[in-house]
This record gives structure tokens, sequence and C-alpha cells, in this order.
């Protein structure tokens, strides 16, 4: 787009977003709105919501055009009382179906900027959100919906104020929890409560209270209705569970404390469990990100892909009102200075992230960018920006510090992620645990490897429940595609990352690449992952079969761990020694001509200073080319929270793994310096079978 061609686009956006909006008449709201003429109304031209067109009276309304009119075709006194109090009921009855006109006539807020309080009209972010949650409403289906928030534009509001409306309007004996993530939060929260309550006019000739429930500190009751509201925060989960709730509101869900003994999971678990999924119910989870892998995080992933109940709905800084700066003969530069020039001087120094923004989000204008210009140059970095300010849900999920991979880059592989097509175990005639005890028996433990599904773990994994998918998943072998039988060569790599034995020790991980698709110009893909804690020398084991089970594959094992015990004395044998006796395609470091000249020759992958480099800046390389096809959304999220230190070194973020990671990072290189598979003809094809059940197919 040329300058004269954003400058009319600008236009043509702001006609969009300068539309009437009235929610007293009804113009310009949420939903289908029918426009209906009532010449002796206070509000003579309303614009109502269509399902309410079905009402008898509007039918009528809509038919003599005056309510004197309608109450002289139903023989009634049409006296102005009377047409008084007939629009008083009619104004009542509107508030079941409109949420907007609800909002602007009983509900009292304090503004944001000035503190004073006012009565509640919707704004453009606000509306976004409403619409989601009507079209859930009016369609009978469970309200279920998850918010990512940009700042101050008041999405919590719309939910709780939401949640109150269909306890006045719709549902008695409807109780409903708010559960902050701190306890001041629960307090701001239960102050606007009481305050809404207690400004607004009667309904129906009842005027509402919030009273103390039965002695309590933070339950309250709304008389007249028998609604239960439930106000607490995840410092003091006790607080909020068995209330019998229908509704539940997760506020700042991505700051709530998640340690073994306050677990996210378990909290909204309890809660949600004993919501039923009829009409009128209602879940939100709402938060700012905080990062990625956890669990808000985890539900928005699900949700964006489909795999969940729940809504996405994101919320971009630009559509937030206060956040646009116009053009007064001057404008931002970029060390956020005003500086004298017309619009078109302002486009003409564009950065490429400004254009895109512009080009790439149809209701971000100039005046927004203008904005988040002068905004910028307040903040410490672009990325800190991004992460305050986001205009898309990956700016939102931004990892604050030095990551080392680009955020878009990483996120443009998660559209190939999707569960795996079977969990379970792998195995041979013999176990490794015996083949320990009896060495003549090791060889045994490569023969007739085999697969064997295990459904109670898939099913675990398919649950929403993040603990329990993790408790089924460990030391399983999730497989995504399984071995082809195709003779062709050099085709899947296993690569294996040893973590601890204990469980608060890193996991062991085992990834297997196929990098079939190469022959023809494609790229490698993840096909399986086993991740879990076990002994040292088992893991090998179990990796071996795995490198087996798929065609007899190269096996890379990150070896600094093993040389450590080995080297420190450990009592086991050195199990890459045992290993080569019964597997001739173990990954050795040792170059060919060393090995010909008879130096001997050392197995595994070793990470250093030098190839942990390495194997970093080729991930890096592989992130922008889309270079791999990953399966798994935990290796992205490991991606999002690998950072550079302080001291320069590299690794995950306090508190995160980056096990899987190192997996697909050694297995990017080693694809990728591998030869190019090949179709041959092998005589000599390890014997191997496998369970055929559904997955098989």
């Amino acid at each position: 787009m040329d300058t004269n061609e954003i400058i009319l686009e600008n236009t043509q956006r702001h006609k969009q977003i300068d539309k009437p909006y009235n929610p007293v008449t009804g113009e310009g709201c949420q939903g289908e709105r029918v426009q209906i003429c009532i010449e002796d109304a206070p509000l003579p031209l309303l614009y109502l919501p269509k399902p309410m067109m079905k009402l008898d009276v509007c039918k009528k309304l809509l038919k003599y055009g005056s309510i004197k009119k309608l109450l002289e075709a139903s023989k009634e006194d049409t006296a102005q009382g009377f047409i008084d109090r007939f629009w008083i009921e009619f104004c009542e009855t509107r508030y079941k179906f409109d949420f907007e006109y609800f909002a602007i006539t009983c509900d009292t807020i304090f503004d944001k900027v000035t503190a004073d309080p006012i009565l509640f009209k919707i704004n453009r972010g606000q509306r976004r959100l409403l619409d989601r949650l009507e079209k859930m409403r009016v369609s009978g289906s469970p309200i279920r919906v998850i918010l990512l928030k940009a700042r101050q534009w008041g999405g919590s509001t719309l939910i709780q104020l939401y949640m109150h409306w269909i306890q006045t309007i719709h549902k008695k004996n409807w109780n409903s929890v708010i559960c902050a993530h701190v306890n001041q939060a629960a307090i701001n929260i239960r102050a606007m409560f009481s305050l809404v309550v207690s400004k607004m006019i009667p309904i129906c000739d009842e005027r509402y209270e919030l009273k103390p429930f039965e002695g309590t500190q933070n339950i309250k009751i709304l008389s007249g209705r028998g609604c239960r509201i439930t106000v607490g925060s995840a410092e003091t989960p006790e607080s909020v569970r068995s209330q019998d709730a229908k509704m539940v509101h997760f506020s700042e869900v991505g700051l709530y404390p998640n340690t073994e003994m306050k677990k996210t999971d378990d909290l909204i678990s309890s809660i949600v469990g004993s919501i039923p999924r009829v009409p009128l119910t209602l879940v939100a989870y709402e938060s700012t990100a905080k990062g990625v892998g956890d669990f808000f995080h985890t539900e928005w992933q699900k949700s964006k892909n489909g795999e969940s109940v729940f809504d996405p709905v994101f919320v971009p800084w630009y559509l937030i009102d206060m956040y646009r700066e116009p053009f007064d003969g001057t404008y931002y530069n970029h060390r956020g200075r005003k500086v004298k020039g017309s619009i078109s001087d302002f486009i003409k120094t564009f950065t490429e992230y400004e254009t895109n923004l512009f080009i790439n989000h149809i209701e971000c204008t100039l005046e927004n960018i203008n904005w988040y210009r002068g905004k910028l140059s307040e903040m410490t970095s672009h990325s800190l920006m991004k992460q305050e300010f986001p205009s898309d849900d990956i700016e939102a999920f931004q990892d604050s510090g030095q990551p080392v991979f680009r955020a878009e880059d990483v996120e443009a592989l998660r559209k190939d992620c999707r569960f795996p097509t079977a969990i379970g175990d792998i195995s041979g005639d013999c176990n490794p645990s015996t083949a320990k005890l009896f060495p003549s028996k090791r060889k045994e433990v490569l023969l007739n490897v085999k697969f064997t599904e295990d459904r109670v773990a898939l099913e675990g994994f398919t649950t929403s429940d993040t603990k329990t998918r993790n408790i089924k998943e460990r030391n399983k072998l999730k497989i995504w595609n399984f071995p082809e039988l195709e003779k062709i060569s050099d085709r899947y790599v296993v690569v294996v990352d040893t973590g601890g034995r204990s469980e608060k020790a890193d996991y062991s991980v085992i990834t297997v690449f196929d990098r079939y698709w190469m022959m023809y110009g494609g790229k490698p893909e993840v096909v399986a992952e086993w991740k879990g804690h076990i002994d040292h020398d088992l893991l090998v084991w179990i990796s071996t079969q795995i490198a087996v089970y798929y065609n007899h594959a190269l096996l890379v094992i990150e070896s600094n761990t093993h040389d450590t015990e080995k080297n420190e004395g450990d009592h086991t044998e050195f199990i890459f020694d045992t290993i080569a006796e019964f597997y001739d395609n173990l990954y050795s470091r040792t170059p060919a001509d060393k090995i010909i000249e008879g130096e001997a020759v050392v197995y595994g992958f070793h990470m250093n200073t030098s190839t942990k480099t390495m194997i970093i800046d080729d991930y890096v390389a592989s992130l922008r080319e889309r270079g791999y096809k990953e399966r798994s959304e935990e290796a992205l999220n490991e991606a999002r929270v690998f950072e550079k230190k302080k001291n320069g070194s590299f690794g995950a973020k306090l508190g995160a793994h980056d096990d899987i990671l190192i997996t697909r990072m050694i297995g990017n290189h080693i694809c990728y310096t591998l030869p190019i598979p090949r179709i041959i003809e092998i005589t000599h094809a390890p014997v191997r079978r496998r369970v055929v059940n559904e997955s098989s197919f």
C-alpha cells in the first residue's frame, strides 16, 4: 500500500469505529436488531434485539406504532399514568433481552480515569467479549469463555456484571464464585459489587440488597433473588471451594500461585467440576498473559485450536479508545518526541513492524500507531511493549528476559501439533531390568521388539486436566506416526536427552525423527516421543528398543551424564560399551579417519559450550525456515522459555524445563548433517512386530 492508499484505508476504518452507538435506544448494539417507532414513548425510535420481537407486546407496538393506540385496541385505560406504567413495564421486560440497556440504566461503576461513579456504557473491547457471551446464551449453550486481555479496558468488569445481570434478571438461587489472584483484588471486586447493587433502581418494584450470608465475610446474598456471590482468591483457595456454584469467574488466572500446596489445576477443577452443563451456567478464565506453559497458556492454546468448549476472546490494545493520539500538525518520532509534520510525513517514517501492524490488523488506525510509537519510547524494550500492549495472542505470551528464539517462529510450528495417535509401552523378548541381572539375556532385549497400546494413557492425555495428563504419559511412548516398512536408508533418527531418576529431577526424553520427505525436498518431522524418570542404564536400553522398532534408526544419545558417571566410578557398567555389542547404529563423535587409525570409538553426542551454541544456531535457522514439523505443544512451550542468562549461558527460565527442546535441537542438527535418505534393498532388517489395533490404521 502506498501513502495515499493507507490514508484512504484509515478513513474507512474510522467510519466503522465512529458508527453511532447508543445502548439506551439500542442503535449499534450487539446482535441483530429490529428498528421500531413508538410515537408517544419517551424514546420514540428503538432498536430492539430480534429475539425480543417474538413477544406479543412488541408485535403490537410494531403494528400500532403507539402505546396509546395499543391500549385503545386492548380496551384499556389510556390516561397518561397508564401509558407511563406501560412504558416502565416494557423497559423492565427489555432488561431480559438487552444486557447493554440494563448496564446503561442499572449498573454504576467507577470511571478508570476520574474514579467518579458513572453508568456502565460498554466500550469497543467489551462489545467484542459481549458478542461471544450473548451468542452462547441466546443459543441455549452453556457459557464458556477464555479471555486474553490487554490492559485497562474492563474485560473483568464486563464478566462480573454479566453474571450479575443473569442473577438479577434471569435466574434465582443461581450462585456464583469470583476467584481473584490475590486477596486485595478480591476486596476490590467485592467493593464494586456493593456499589452496583446499592445504586440500582428498583426493578418490578423491588429494591435489591447485598447482605452477608450467615455471618460469612466473603459470601454475600442478593436479597429477593436468593443468589449467593462468593468472592475469594487463589491465595486462600478454601474460601471459594464447595459453593454449589452455577457461574464462576477466574480472574487473572495467569497470576495464580502454582505450588505443591496450591495447584492451579486442583483449585479450578474443584469448582468447575460441580458446575452443570446447562443454559445460563458460566465459566470464564480471564487473565493477562504471564509466559507460556502454565495453565492459562495451555487452556488458551486448546481453545484456539478448537480442542475445548471454551471460546477464545482476545482484545488487542488498539481496540481501547484511550490508546490513540490524533494528528494536530505533529506526530511522534521514533524517540517519542513530537515533531511537526503531516500524516503523510508520519507514514513515510514507518518501520517494518508499524507497516505490518497497519496492514495485518484491520481495526488498527494511524492514530493508534502514533500513540504506540510514543508509548514505546517509554518502555525499556519492544519485547516488553508487546507483552504489555499485545497486538495478537503471540505478542501477549511474549516472554520477558532474553528469549533465544523468536516467538513468531516458534508459534508458526504450533499448527502441526496434535494429540498422539497412540500411547503405550515398548518391549522385547526380555525386560531390560532382567537383562541387567542376567547378562546372558541382554541380546533378547532387542529381539521381537513390539509396541503395546495403553488406551487408558491415551484417554488421560486428551483430558483437560494437565496434572492427570502428565501422570498418564510418564514413561510411555507417544506415537504420532508408526514406522513404515519401506526399505530406506538413514530414514529415522532417535535422539536421547538424559535426565534424573527422582520425580523432582529433569525428565529423560527420547525423540524420534522421520527424514522420509527430505528425499523429495521436504523436511523431517517428529513422529514419536518418550518422557519419564528412570535409571540411566534402563533408559539407554529403552531408547535402543525404540531405535530397533523404528527400522534400525540411528541412535543419538546426549552423553554428558553417562560420561560423568563413568568418570566418577559409577558401579554400573558403562552402558554404551554394552549396547554397542548388540546394536550397530550408534552415533559416534569419533571422526571416521581416527577410527580407521585405531582410535577408540566414543559414542554419544557431547554437550559443551561449543556444541550447545552450534545446535542453538541450527535450531534458530530451522525455526526461521520452518525446517521441521513439530507435533508436541510442550516442545514449543519449552522453546518459548529458553533464554540467554545474565552470565552468557543458555537454559530454561527459572522453574521451567528444556529437556524436550534439547532433543529437538540435537535432532535438527543431526537430520541436516546426515546423507539424504534413499530407497535401498535391505536383506538383514531386524525382526519387529507390533500389536495391531484401531490406532494402527
